[in-house]
């Protein structure tokens, strides 16, 4: 029943899916297009890409994939055309203003067309350079907040975390939100503001004295496990997250309906579209 609610939901709707060309972004993508083909369009933010325009990235890195094989099947020789339809590459990147998206007629019909946003982009390295995850996990979601607020019809803000950013020490958790300042060792105060300086003032650190750029790659990923570990998360991609759900709270409307998604651990497909698809390190 609630499955059915949902497809009927999303007839008509335009939705604005980040992190398209991800693992998640792909099954995303598949399980609309084949559950609900009346669904009114889709856009897909993919970032530049030097060697390939967003349109060629989203045909070679998403619908070219096995996993769009039932969708293959399903509509024959009208399949790009139905695609063509229905989804539009934007190029863009969760860690700039207004997400990127420099076309400005293209950015006022997004505002006034999207009924739904998913935000999937992540980083989902461990030891990811701090500013890089920074700029991604936490805020990137900022940026797709900010974004979902200037839309006219938004009704959902569907954001994908992880579990890890609460605390695992126990076998059996409540889930609750993550609030501005809170850390999970309870020990000091967690400041977002602070921890950007901290970050600025390390890459300037880095530049004045000519470092090259493996150890600024280096310097900057042991100064993201420091920061996670001091406030006691494991590594900088949860202690990310765990930042980005904070601003999400934080700067939400109470009219915007947000929805955070903990998964634990992604694999293979269980049925759908067929069982054991798989992509990436896993």
């Amino acid at each position: 029943m609630e499955s059915c609610r949902t497809i009927e939901f999303l007839h008509g709707k335009t939705i604005l899916i980040t992190g398209g060309t991800g693992f998640l972004g792909k099954l995303f993508i598949e399980k609309i297009l084949r559950v609900q083909c009346n669904v009114k369009k889709l856009y897909v933010l993919i970032r530049p890409d030097d060697s390939k325009t967003c349109a060629q990235r989203l045909h070679h890195e998403v619908f070219a994939k096995d996993v769009f094989n039932l969708l293959r099947e399903k509509w024959g020789t009208r399949l790009n055309s139905f695609i063509a339809e229905k989804v539009i590459a934007v190029s863009g990147d969760i860690s700039s203003e207004n997400l990127g998206v420099e076309d400005y007629t293209l950015r006022e019909e997004m505002w006034k067309d999207i009924d739904v946003i998913v935000n999937i982009a992540a980083t989902t390295k461990f030891d990811e350079r701090y500013d890089v995850s920074f700029d991604i996990n936490t805020l990137g979601a900022f940026n797709v907040l900010s974004f979902a607020k200037k839309c006219l019809n938004t009704k959902i803000l569907l954001h994908v975390s992880t579990a890890f950013v609460g605390d695992v020490r126990r076998s059996l958790l409540l889930e609750k939100p993550i609030y501005i300042g809170e850390t999970l060792n309870m020990t000091g105060k967690l400041d977002i503001n602070v921890e950007k300086k901290i970050i600025e003032n390390k890459l300037n650190e880095l530049h004045l004295q000519g470092a090259s750029s493996e150890r600024v790659k280096n310097a900057m990923k042991d100064l993201g496990i420091e920061r996670a570990t001091l406030f006691g998360w494991p590594n900088t991609y949860v202690f990310t997250k765990a930042m980005g759900e904070m601003l999400l709270n934080q700067s939400k409307d109470d009219d915007m309906h947000l929805v955070v998604i903990r998964p634990t651990i992604v694999l293979t497909t269980y049925k759908e579209p067929f069982p054991g698809w798989i992509e990436g390190l896993r």
